[in-house]
């Protein structure tokens, strides 16, 4: 997975490509949550994303946690259909902020 990080008026955007899984979240985790020290806006593109595991949801989830703890903002767009059948089965559409 490649993670990419821009700056867009004042919000920060990490951009995702390729598999979010077992071996590639703790990569996610080492980028977006030390991000909240330094961001209070931070949007994950997916439009290259093309598979999120369990242990990418929980990335996610602490993602959400730690922004909401910090005040801060997480979005999450550009979703493709088969991710978003994930999140809809996991009750992610719940818990994320999906534009």
């Amino acid at each position: 997975m490649k993670i990419n990080k821009t700056v867009e008026n004042g919000r920060l955007i990490i951009k995702l490509e390729g598999r979010l899984d077992t071996i590639t979240a703790p990569e996610l985790q080492d980028a977006l949550i030390p991000a909240f020290d330094i961001a209070k806006d931070i949007a994950l593109d997916f439009s290259d994303l093309t598979y999120v595991s369990s242990a990418g949801l929980r990335v996610l989830l602490m993602g959400q946690k730690t922004a909401k703890s910090k005040g801060a903002v997480m979005t999450v767009s550009n979703v493709s259909e088969e991710i978003m059948e994930v999140f809809e089965m996991t009750g992610f559409t719940e818990a994320l902020t999906i534009i």
